[in-house]
């Protein structure tokens, strides 16, 4: 199993234990753009998708709420992973 597989499989197992940095990973590699945040907010795009994914740096972690909104965007774009 892949880095990549394991990374997905990790987030789609447990919402509640999702860290920031890995989060951030996955949305660059579903082919969104990092395009600004402040202080622990990163705010992520993709060209012709309405939602915009916003992850909060809390202990490492980003709240739950969040990491269902990844896992909504996983399941659209996780095939061309």
């Amino acid at each position: 199993m892949s880095r990549k597989e394991k990374l997905l499989a990790s987030i789609l197992a447990n919402t509640k234990t999702v860290r920031y940095e890995e989060a951030c990973k996955l949305a660059i590699l579903l082919g969104f753009h990092h395009k600004g945040g402040k202080g622990s907010h990163r705010v992520f795009k993709r060209t012709g998708e309405l939602v915009q994914l916003n992850f909060q740096n809390r202990g490492e972690y980003i709240p739950p709420y969040q990491a269902r909104q990844l896992v909504e965007m996983i399941e659209k774009y996780g095939e061309q992973l």
